[in-house]
Order: C-alpha cells, then structure tokens, then sequence
C-alpha cells in the first residue's frame, strides 16, 4: 500500500473515513489479499500454504492457524538476530516495536516495517477533523500534551528496538511534520524527545505553564501518564514559578536540547504570570487544579478504557468534573485499529469504529464469562468471524493479519460490538485477555502474579509459616499507583506466632515484597525502577478467617459455594473493605526491583 495514499487532513480525511467504513468487507478482502501478494515467499506463509493458490484468500482461511505470541516468536528471534526478513515479511523489517512483556520477563517484540508510519500517521490525522465536528475553536491556541519517549535496544543484528510511540516521535512524520495550527504543541520536540523523563516532565510543565492562556486542550497518552504529570506539579511548582519570574532554567536541567529550548522560550521574565501560578499552585484544595490553571482547556485527551478506566475519579477532581475526558484511538504494538467517532461521549460508552484498511481483522466468538479466554486454547479456524459479520452485542477476541508479518495473531483484547458506523462495527473495550492487574504500561496476568508469590513464600517456610490464601489489588488512590497484596499466614507453631510484628518480623515480610518484584515482569520491573509510574509493592497481612469471610461474602452477593474459588484480583467495593478491616500489618518493598534496558 502506498504511503502517499494515507496522506489525507481536514474534511478529505473524513470523506476517506466515510468511504473505507461503507466498503469495509471490499476493502478488507483487497488488503488481506495484497498482504499475501507481498509475503507469498515468505517461509511462514510457504509452510502452511505450499501447495495451493498462495493468493488464495479462502485458503489462507483454511490453512493459516490461528497464533499466539509463543508461535511466532522463533521466527522473530531469527530476524532479530540477523536472518533475512523474508521469514515472515516481503518488505524490510525496519524495527522491532516493544509490546508488553512475555511471562518470560522480556517484552515482547513486534515486527514493523517502513510503511507502518503511513499507517499511524493517517490515524493521528484522523484525530483532529473528527474533533473538529464537535469542539470549534481548536485552531485559536495549543495543545498542551505529555509526551514521553522511552529507553531503546537493540537487537542482536543492530534492528532498532522501542515501543511505539517513541518509534513515532523520532521518526520523520513527527520531526518534518508540516505547521498545523490545529497541532500546535506547547512542548518543544526537544523535551519530548528527552530520554531523561524527569528533565522531559519538567520542561514540558515549565512550557504549558508558560502559555496556559493559549491551551485548548490537554494531556497525555495514558490517563495514569497525566496524573503522574499533576503529582510532578505538586512536588516542583515553586521551582517551576522561580524559573518564570526569573527566565532563568533551573540548573537540573542539562540535556543540551532541552535547555536551548526552554531558555529560548524563557527569554522574558515574567514575574506577574509567575505569581498567578503560584496562587493557584499554593491553595490547601488542588480540585479542579487543571480548570484553573489552563482556564481555556476544552477537553482531557487521554485513554481512559479498561484499566485506565480506574483513574476516571482522579481526573474528574483536578477538573472539577468540567472537562470531558476524551479517548480518541484504539492502537497497539502489532496494529493501529480504529477511532471513536463520538469523542465527547461519557468514558463508559465510548466505542471505537475499526479502521477496515489498517489490517486484516478476524474475531474468536467468546460467551459473556468468556472474558478472559485462554491462550493456550487451540482456535479452530472455521469458528473465526469477518469483521462485517460480527454481531451486536457478542463478545469476541481479536485476531489480527499485518504486512509486516503477523498472521492470524491473537491480541488478546477482549471487545464487545456495541453498532456500526456504515457497514464498519464498532466495539467497546473490556479487557486485555488474562490480564488481572495492571497500574500503567504494566500488564501482570493470574499465571505471572501466582508464580511471584510461589518464589516470595519460600521466604516464609524457614519459620515454619505458610502462607493459606491470597489476592490482590490495583490501588490508585494515590499517585503513583501501586500493586497490594494480601496475605492470611498460618503459624505452625506457637513461638513463631508473633515473628511477623517483632522487630525481626518486617525484614522477611519485606523480603517477601521485593522478591515478588523481582519475579514479576521486564515491563513492570521497569515501570518501578526507570519510569518511576509504579510505586512499591505492598503486602497487607490480615488476621486469620479472613480468607473465609470473604467466600461468605461472595456466596451471600450469588457466587456458587460449589464453584466458588478465591479471586486473584479484588475489584468489589464491600470486598475490599472487608479484606482491609481485617489487616494486621503492611509492608512495603524497600527498594526498586532490577532492571537492565
């Protein structure tokens, strides 16, 4: 697919959208077919279609297994190791995109070529002409929007390797990107482009800050991102204010970059906007500290779906309930997917309308306590549906076929098909497959939490304490938010009862806490010790039964005494009461997990 024919803005970019949504089985049928075009002498493809039309969509339907992860992943070793790309891809694969990690500790890495930028960039241009129908006035100031890049890799051949949106900003698309008053960003690239987050945090707060009378709307990728964004406020307003009055940049600032950028845009002093931050900044209450501060913002951009959707709260007490929170696109690591062509609907209802020229999508049928299907199920190929023939209201996983060489790949989002926009279905988010907890990036499942604490409880056995049950839960009521875990402890024998609040006790709770940090992933590891977007995780011992008054609890709310099995992720309100009423003791993990970029 040429790259130049994704090039459309403004209303050529809506007609584009209304046409692709009217033809979505035509042009569905068109793409899957290229792709096999393109990637016939691919070996993957030449392994399960070898023999027949290798253009042949009804084949590739019938031969080509539905995959996970686990099935693709020696192939993109081969390629990141140096074997040629045609393993999997006609074209060059230019990069490796960094997706959430593996169960193995290590993020997973997702094959991409060059035209995938053409790709994105028709979403994100997209954005702006949707908006535009129900915001006016967007042109008239900036955007004041948090972004971050991470730390890259490297594979073993020297393949780039980075997550998706830093591949974005230091791409071309982003740095040559043409004026756009409906783009116009209080944040310098320099400081986007940063590798130091908190020099990046800094400069940008400094830069919205400055130009808080032009911002039309603001905020970041993630709802936790922007949050983690006011909490930063908080700790270095005054510096931040001392910086204006003075239009000298705080000396902690030292990427070259950042601090040519930020001393051009502090070239005037400007004491009395100093002092109207500072006001603001120095009342006891921060409610409706955005509103206040940028008192021009129409709207919050962030993803608030799935578990995002937990910090909807937060958000709604720093804007006073004033700004609606706008969810734009549905993306990930393998695949650009689709847009919400209702952006000021409320959180809970928004739906994204898959872009049908993106790749080639299929779904697994799931029932409605499916949710949280199964990755080492084998899916036949005859039960997959197109997406034209999805149905309203069913649940389905999705499945995924890209140029770059992904082949009926499982995403392991679960969605539910909420209408149709033309002939083009629409889905809501619910969840991402087995996934339980999750306070950022992080994306922590049953398998990887039950196995971090198999390795922390062998710290218990040598004082003859067991550990009975378990569970645990997401807690964002602060900033940043942190993983809880509770714990009932049987003693085995009398002597050791009160180990765990003698002054000897703490040390091996607290042991147990970062072992437990350590056992879990590459992706977590380095939300707490690098990005810093994770706090310290927490184990709540509580008193002995409890475990059993929660099972009642359940059983009197409907559960199956018969059925019933103790769930590893609290999310009822009355359960977690129950389970913090009866804690004995917390401990916290003493110090950062490792993590090697």
């Amino acid at each position: 697919m040429d790259g130049k024919k994704l090039e459309y803005k403004g209303e050529e970019a809506l007609k584009e959208l209304q046409k692709l949504t009217s033809e979505a089985d035509k042009v569905q049928y068109e793409l899957l077919k290229a792709i096999l075009t393109r990637n016939n002498k691919t070996e993957y493809l030449q392994k399960h279609m070898k023999g027949f039309s290798m253009n042949d969509v009804s084949v590739f339907r019938q031969k080509v297994p539905v995959i996970t992860y686990k099935d693709i992943y020696p192939y993109i070793q081969r390629i990141a190791n140096g074997e040629d790309s045609s393993l999997i891809s006609g074209h060059p694969i230019t990069e490796m995109l960094c997706s959430s990690g593996t169960s193995g500790g290590e993020p997973k890495l997702m094959p991409s070529i060059a035209e995938d930028l053409d790709r994105r960039t028709f979403v994100y241009n997209l954005i702006m002409p949707i908006m535009n129908q129900y915001v006016t006035g967007l042109d008239e100031g900036k955007a004041m929007f948090l972004y971050f890049v991470k730390s890259e890799m490297s594979t073993p051949c020297g393949l780039p390797a980075r997550t998706v949106l830093t591949s974005y900003y230091k791409s071309k698309h982003f740095k040559t990107r043409t004026r756009d008053l409906y783009n116009d960003q209080t944040s310098p690239d320099e400081a986007i482009l940063c590798d130091d987050s908190n020099q990046s945090m800094y400069c940008q707060l400094l830069a919205g800050l400055i130009h808080r009378q032009q911002v039309m709307r603001l905020g970041a990728v993630f709802a936790s991102a922007l949050l983690r964004a006011i909490s930063f406020l908080e700790r270095n307003w005054l510096s931040l204010c001392t910086d204006i009055r003075t239009s000298q940049l705080n000396p902690m600032i030292t990427d070259s970059g950042c601090r040519s950028a930020m001393s051009a845009m502090l070239k005037l002093a400007d004491p009395s906007l100093a002092d109207e931050i500072e006001n603001i900044c120095s009342r006891r209450s921060w409610k409706g500290i955005v509103c206040d501060l940028w008192p021009k913002a129409k709207y919050i951009e962030a993803v608030v779906t799935g578990s995002m959707s937990q910090y909807i709260p937060a958000l709604e007490y720093y804007s006073r309930g004033k700004l609606p929170l706008v969810c734009t696109m549905y993306a990930s690591s393998e695949c650009y997917f689709g847009v919400n062509l209702k952006p000021l609907c409320d959180p809970e209802d928004v739906a994204f309308t898959l872009l049908p020229n993106m790749g080639y999508y299929e779904f697994i049928p799931l029932g409605e306590n499916e949710t949280y299907g199964n990755d080492d199920e084998e899916i036949s190929t005859d039960t997959l549906v197109k997406l034209v023939d999805v149905k309203v209201g069913c649940y389905y996983e999705l499945v995924v076929t890209t140029f770059s060489g992904l082949n009926r790949y499982r995403i392991g989002d679960v969605l539910q098909v909420t209408g149709f926009h033309n002939r083009t279905p629409q889905f809501r988010f619910i969840c991402r497959r087995n996934v339980i907890l999750s306070i950022d990036n992080d994306k922590t499942n049953e398998e990887d939490l039950h196995k971090s604490i198999m390795a922390a409880k062998r710290l218990l056995e040598p004082y003859n304490a067991l550990l009975v049950e378990y569970t645990s839960y997401a807690d964002t009521s602060s900033v940043p938010g942190h993983y809880v875990i509770y714990w009932e402890i049987k003693h085995c024998t009398p002597s050791v009862l009160d180990k765990v609040t003698s002054p000897f006790g703490p040390k091996v709770l607290e042991d147990c806490c970062i072992a437990m940090e350590e056992d879990l992933d590459y992706i977590y590891r380095r939300c707490r010790t690098h990005d810093k977007c994770i706090g310290p995780l927490e184990i709540r011992v509580v008193k002995p039964g409890t475990f059993d008054s929660l099972m009642d609890l359940f059983i009197k709310q409907g559960a199956s005494i018969n059925q019933y099995k103790t769930p590893r992720c609290i999310k009822s309100e009355a359960a977690l009461k129950l389970l913090n009423s009866n804690m004995k003791a917390c401990f916290f993990s003493p110090r950062d997990p490792t993590w090697n970029p």
